[in-house]
């Protein structure tokens, strides 16, 4: 059975009310003005310094670290808990479990934060390792977050499926000629999903759990591109 890297924000959780509210206390602060809702939808899944770089039209570093100290600043005590755990998601957890299949979390999130959220809300016990992004930027990548946790976990490529909801998941499992899944479910559409390369989109969990008991879990990697 494959080891399987789950994202957090949009795969596991619906983050947007306290990612939005959180982005909103950023630029309203810096004198932005508002944002949109497909601009906060955007934010979801990618880097939050890619984000801020995007939303704010800049390439000024300083500015962006200002912007991420300011989300930080709500989000920290306040925002992360404004999130909720899709419905199906516990008992798709369970049966991969019981399938023989080990889970991870892979989230570009702070590996600091997602350790929170995982916590708070009961799913520690599905995922007992969460790999995510250091507050400084560091592994600020899906393809370095992959990485890191194939290291970790002393796996071969062909013994891990990557399964998230936006392209950069796609991408970054590709990298490694890691099983890519795309879920249809969260903030990617799935055209996005489809030109990043995924092997399956699915609509639903339990469309994941039929794709995941049809694939050969004998295959090897696939090709990195």
């Amino acid at each position: 059975m494959r080891h399987l890297f789950f994202d957090l924000d949009g795969t596991l959780t619906d983050p947007a009310p306290g990612i939005g509210a959180c982005l909103l206390h950023a630029v309203r602060t810096l004198g932005r003005g508002e944002l949109t809702e497909a601009e906060i939808r955007r934010c979801i899944g990618p880097p939050l310094r890619d984000g801020f770089a995007q939303l704010l039209g800049t390439e000024d570093v300083a500015l962006v670290e200002e912007a991420v100290r300011l989300y930080r600043e709500r989000f920290a005590d306040v925002g992360l808990y404004e999130n909720s755990v899709y419905p199906g998601v516990e008992p798709a957890l369970r049966q991969l479990v019981q399938a023989g299949h080990a889970l991870s979390v892979v989230t570009s999130k702070p590996r600091v934060f997602a350790d929170r959220i995982i916590d708070h809300f009961g799913l520690r016990e599905f995922f007992p390792h969460v790999y995510g992004a250091e507050l400084s930027g560091g592994l600020g990548t899906k393809s370095e977050l992959v990485a890191a946790a194939l290291s970790a976990e002393g796996l071969a490529p062909s013994g891990a499926g990557m399964i998230g909801d936006r392209e950069h998941d796609i991408i970054g499992a590709r990298a490694h000629g890691v099983l890519a899944i795309g879920v249809a479910w969260g903030y990617g559409p799935r055209a996005e999903l489809e030109a990043a390369g995924a092997d399956h989109v699915v609509a639903d969990f339990p469309e994941l759990l039929a794709v995941l008991r049809r694939i050969d879990v004998g295959a090897g990697p696939r090709d990195p591109r």
